[in-house]
């Protein structure tokens, strides 16, 4: 499974609850997550990996500069991973 596998899954997850999810370019922020997800009430950033994969330091830099400020931001490297947060079954 390619990291590419994983973005199509999240997206398709998301629509189904209704929400969508944008890509997100960071201007002078290396590390910054891929995306933001947009769901009724709820919004949170993703960064995404193929399974196996860990986050860069500066990714994991950044996502705690994010969670500090109350920001909620996952990791996603596994289609069990995104359902589990979502809170939706496969």
């Amino acid at each position: 499974m390619k990291e590419r596998d994983i973005s199509r899954y999240l997206n398709k997850r998301v629509a189904q609850l209704g929400g969508e999810v944008r890509r997100v370019k960071w201007i002078g922020r290396n590390g910054a997550p891929d995306k933001l997800v947009l769901l009724p009430g709820w919004h949170f950033f993703v960064e995404e990996k193929r399974p196996g994969k860990d986050a860069t330091d500066a990714q994991k830099r950044e996502r705690d500069r994010l969670l500090r400020a109350g920001v909620r931001v996952f990791l996603f490297s596994t289609p069990e991973e995104i359902d589990s947060a979502l809170g939706i079954g496969s």
